[in-house]
């Protein structure tokens, strides 16, 4: 246990309550490890016979990992990135596979992350305080923890213009697309939770059902036909073309928020869902997503996007490349490439 991530048995249950309201509970590699620690130790206790994920003090629910000190990293040496990101995809995964239930309660900013914890749940709730989002676009990164996975397998092209555009959605919208199993409002929360954790986990389904509301209006369904039309492409030039050419107003201020985005970033985003719609084995998804984030780390768009959004903040990435013309298939293939012997592959953790 780490001082930001309480591993605790309650009853039946494990329950792993993110602490770092600081920082809205953004994982650093000590979390993960703990995290993983407590899940390990759980999986073969025939006493525990669940695992509950929220957060405890202040907003939530998780706003991703540490960025800034994956970036500070990258401009050295890189192993700490490394080592951050190793941990991480290995509870993403081991959270994927988990032969326990899983509930994580999707309540606050679920980004980054947070979405790699939220989603390998058997159960996700989210609420009206629900805000999801997958911004690494914006900062020079992709979407990873299993967004290759996830973000591939969602209807029509929607988990493109996640990727790309950074956009937030609300906990109605979870619901609609299979992101969250269920919805109940924050103010049940308390009573919710509790409920399951006095019940064993042969009655998660009815305690859910039964804190179950109406969610609020979902905000995807107006533009469904416009996303999956003009996200159609795998090719971001196509993508910007499209948009470029349609005179509605979302479509421009959409053009305009993507023109925004790293291009290599942006790039790397839409090779990563090709290949990750035909992967079979989610592990092979994180493989290919570490050796992706063992090279992005020390480019320069992720030290740059760091320092333009969260630490100088004047919201200002010089890119490079500037355009999406100059991120070339050889600079993709590069980044996706094996690793090399003196940098080992990833690899899940051998239960």
């Amino acid at each position: 246990m780490t001082a930001d991530v309480l591993c605790l048995r309650e009853g039946a249950w494990g329950r792993i309550r993110l602490d770092r309201p600081k920082a809205l509970h953004a994982l650093t590699e000590a979390m993960c490890r703990g995290m993983t620690e407590a899940l390990v130790a759980w999986r073969t206790d025939p006493t525990v016979a669940g695992v509950l994920i929220d957060h405890a003090e202040g907003r939530g629910f998780c706003a991703g990992g540490d960025v800034r000190a994956a970036a500070g990293s990258g401009q050295a040496d890189g192993v700490a990135a490394r080592a951050f990101f190793h941990a991480e995809y290995q509870l993403n995964h081991l959270l994927f596979v988990y032969p326990k239930p899983v509930v994580a309660v999707m309540d606050g900013v679920v980004m980054g992350g947070g979405v790699g914890i939220a989603l390998p749940a058997r159960y996700r709730i989210a609420t009206e305080r629900t805000l999801f989002a997958m911004p690494e676009a914006t900062i020079g990164l992709f979407p990873d923890v299993g967004g290759g996975w996830y973000l591939s397998r969602l209807p029509g092209r929607i988990g493109q213009y996640l990727a790309l555009t950074a956009a937030r959605l609300n906990g109605a919208d979870c619901l609609s697309i299979g992101l969250a199993t269920h919805y109940a409002t924050s103010e049940k929360m308390d009573g919710l939770k509790q409920r399951l954790l006095e019940r064993p986990a042969s009655e998660i389904e009815a305690v859910l059902e039964g804190h179950a509301d109406l969610p609020e209006e979902a905000t995807l369904p107006e533009y469904r036909e416009l996303i999956d039309r003009l996200f159609a492409a795998d090719e971001l030039e196509a993508i910007l073309t499209a948009l470029e050419g349609h005179d509605g107003a979302w479509a421009q201020e959409t053009h305009a928020a993507l023109r925004a985005k790293s291009p290599q970033a942006c790039k790397v985003a839409l090779r990563l869902l090709a290949q990750g719609a035909s992967h079979t084995d989610f592990a092979d998804e994180i493989r290919v997503e570490y050796r992706v984030a063992a090279r992005v780390c020390q480019r320069h768009d992720f030290v740059e996007g760091v320092r333009a959004l969260l630490v100088d903040k004047d919201n200002a990435p010089h890119w490079d490349p500037v355009t999406p013309e100059g991120v070339t298939d050889h600079m993709l293939d590069t980044i996706f490439a094996p690793l090399a012997p003196d940098m080992p592959e990833w690899e899940p953790i051998r239960l």
